[in-house]
């Protein structure tokens, strides 16, 4: 049965947003907090917005309410990132900032400090096409590049924000993201298709970005490194993580594989009793609370938000405002972004926006491999930047387990992919002429 349409069921992240961007702003502009963004309880703030949500929609009992908010946060995309999380915490707590370290000192011993963003990058958009996963690229480079950072000096935002941009390249573009499956699987077209659509954006889109930070990375002013040593026998867990995560393995087993060879070393180096190896697990997963919390809550929010009819609302005015078929892309692509803003899940925001993109491909004559290629893009687009997607949280949150203080603003000016591929998109929107079709 089809709902309808109501704007004001958008309130709540109405209210997020308002909140969130005016006590960063307060926060750190007016009453001068340093880091003032990163002192928000987000946590908090979505709350308050999941409670507004619940006030809203009187025609359902606060019972019919909660089955739904648990219906939401038991969709298998939220309870994937959840579980990766989780497993992404207790291996950084197994290995720990020593093995982080010793990683960072081996490769500052064959690349010059001032490159490390640059590596980073490419590094990640590799592993993320390989792995078909943002999230686990992040949660798999971040420490190393944090570690690099410390050691020589580098912004740790500009290290991160490179990453993010690697890791956003490859859950564009991999055959085997869930991003990737969800739009193809939609527009009824083939991933091969698909794929060619996207590499011709992606591609000058990540070129231009790697020219772009190492433009960046000449301004950089890095003392000498000095170098203390590394034990090599602790970096094996990365080498394998990041060897496994390439060839494309699951991520739950390179997770699993990380964390159980970093506990053998560890105990077998005398490095960790094992009572202090499993306080490390504890504390490697209580340190993931936050982005868990966000991910459940923000799946919640959105499943009474959907219920009200507030995504029907964004798809009546998307139709309503863009016409012909160049707008109808644009169109689609803004209906799918309005979306990932929504629900903070470029997955979810695919499936959402799959039934009216799908139509939208009809009214408008738009391919489907085009139109896949589009959601995708898009969705990636919108995820990588913004402040309170998982892809942002696990990188604040690795940030933190290195001791290191950045917030998500200052990280947004660094992520230099997803806004050209922004670019890359319009670009090929409105200048590109389709081919004809054979």
């Amino acid at each position: 049965m089809k709902k309808e349409a109501r704007g004001i069921a958008l309130l709540p992240i109405l209210v997020f947003l308002v909140f969130y961007l005016g006590l960063g702003i307060l926060f750190e502009y007016v009453l001068k907090i340093s880091m003032g963004f990163y002192s928000i309880p987000i946590v908090v703030i979505f709350l308050l917005a999941l409670l507004v949500a619940c006030v809203q929609n009187k025609e359902l009992s606060f019972d019919k309410k909660l089955e739904l908010m648990g219906q939401g946060i038991g969709d298998k995309n939220i309870v994937t990132m959840i579980l990766i999380f989780l497993e992404a915490g207790i291996f950084v707590g197994v290995c720990g900032r020593s093995a982080a370290e010793s990683v960072a000192y081996f490769m500052l011993s064959f690349v010059n400090p001032k490159w490390a963003a640059a590596v980073m990058f490419v590094v990640s958009c590799f592993v993320s096409t390989a792995m078909g996963t943002s999230v686990g690229t992040i949660t798999l480079i971040s420490p190393i590049g944090l570690a690099i950072s410390n050691a020589s000096g580098v912004s740790p935002a500009f290290i991160l924000g490179a990453i993010v941009g690697g890791a956003m390249f490859g859950d564009n573009l991999s055959f085997i993201s869930d991003t990737t499956i969800a739009a193809c699987n939609g527009q009824g077209c083939q991933m091969k298709d698909k794929f060619r659509e996207n590499f011709k954006i992606a591609l000058p889109a990540a070129i231009v970005t790697l020219l772009v930070i190492i433009l960046k990375s000449l301004s950089l002013n890095i003392a000498a490194v000095e170098n203390p040593g590394y034990n090599f026998i602790q970096i094996i867990p990365y080498i394998l993580v990041l060897v496994l995560g390439i060839i494309g393995v699951n991520v739950f087993i390179v997770l699993l594989i990380g964390i159980v060879t970093g506990s053998v070393i560890m105990l077998a180096t005398g490095a960790i009793s094992a009572t202090s190896l499993l306080a490390s697990m504890g504390s490697g997963a209580a340190g993931m609370f936050e982005t868990t919390m966000v991910a459940i809550l923000v799946s919640a929010i959105c499943a009474l938000i959907r219920e009200y009819g507030g995504f029907e609302a964004l798809l009546q005015f998307i139709k309503k405002v863009f016409k012909g078929k160049k707008g109808g892309q644009l169109g689609m692509g803004l209906l799918v972004g309005a979306m990932d803003i929504a629900t903070a899940n470029n997955t979810v925001a695919i499936v959402m926006a799959n039934p009216i993109a799908k139509e939208m491909s009809e009214t408008y004559g738009i391919d489907n491999k085009k139109a896949a290629s589009i959601l995708d893009t898009f969705s990636c687009i919108f995820q990588g930047v913004i402040p309170y997607g998982a892809q942002m949280l696990v990188a604040l949150s690795a940030a933190a387990e290195m001791g290191v203080v950045v917030s998500a603003f200052d990280i947004m000016p660094n992520l230099f992919y997803p806004y050209l591929l922004l670019v890359s998109s319009l670009v090929f929107i409105f200048l590109i002429p389709d081919k004809k079709n054979a």
